[in-house]
């Protein structure tokens, strides 16, 4: 079977795995930073929970709890597991992971917003919310644009972990191809699949962050 072949059987897989990188980014972005805000919050209580997820997400593995997402239902509810269940559970899993992740990210670059900057907005009249959003959120953005790259990067590698619940993405049907087959091809298109993903990846937050250029 030549290499083209094998790609064009994977086909099913790239797509599953595109779709678990588009939702995963759907539901992490925006949850990171309710969590951030959290992380930020004044009441203690709130912080130091948030804190623990966050401690929690990032000091364990998230093969370990994409497993835990999985097969938790069934062992702590009893509930029973059906297939339709796997997408489900590797977009919570990863979602629930990558949130924390960038919430730290977020943090970060909230706090690096000068003081001076909040003070003078409440001057002109601006609320909290406004503040936030027309003036902070914008210089965030420009700060953190690097740091989410890396995570996004890693977030397409990371697709492949779903194998560990037999969800069969691009990485699922490239192991059952190779070992049905007993050659390297299918893993030289899985890599060359990863690698071109990456880099369009790459090249499109290189541009956002040429766009939001402005913020320096």
């Amino acid at each position: 079977m030549t290499l083209i072949e094998i790609v064009v059987q994977l086909i099913p897989g790239i797509g599953r795995s595109i779709l678990i990188f588009c939702l995963t980014l759907l539901f992490s972005v925006p949850l990171g930073l309710f969590v951030s805000f959290g992380r930020m919050s004044r009441c203690g209580t709130l912080r130091m929970i948030i804190k623990g997820y966050i401690s929690i997400m990032r000091g364990t593995p998230l093969m370990l709890q994409l497993l835990v997402v999985y097969f938790g239902p069934y062992f702590i509810f009893g509930i029973r597991i059906t297939d339709a269940y796997r997408v489900y559970a590797v977009v919570i899993a990863f979602s629930i992971n990558y949130a924390a992740y960038f919430a730290e990210i977020y943090r970060g670059g909230i706090e690096s917003i000068e003081e001076g900057q909040y003070e003078a907005a409440k001057l002109l009249g601006y609320s909290k919310m406004q503040t936030f959003f027309k003036i902070i959120f914008p210089q965030v953005v420009k700060r953190i644009l690097p740091s989410v790259t890396n995570e996004v990067i890693t977030l397409v590698k990371d697709t492949s972990l779903s194998f560990a619940i037999a969800y069969g993405e691009m990485f699922t049907m490239t192991k059952a191809m190779a070992a049905s087959q007993r050659n390297m091809l299918p893993f030289v298109a899985a890599g060359i699949f990863y690698y071109i993903f990456n880099l369009i990846v790459a090249v499109i937050m290189e541009k956002l962050e040429k766009q939001l250029s402005y913020y320096r």
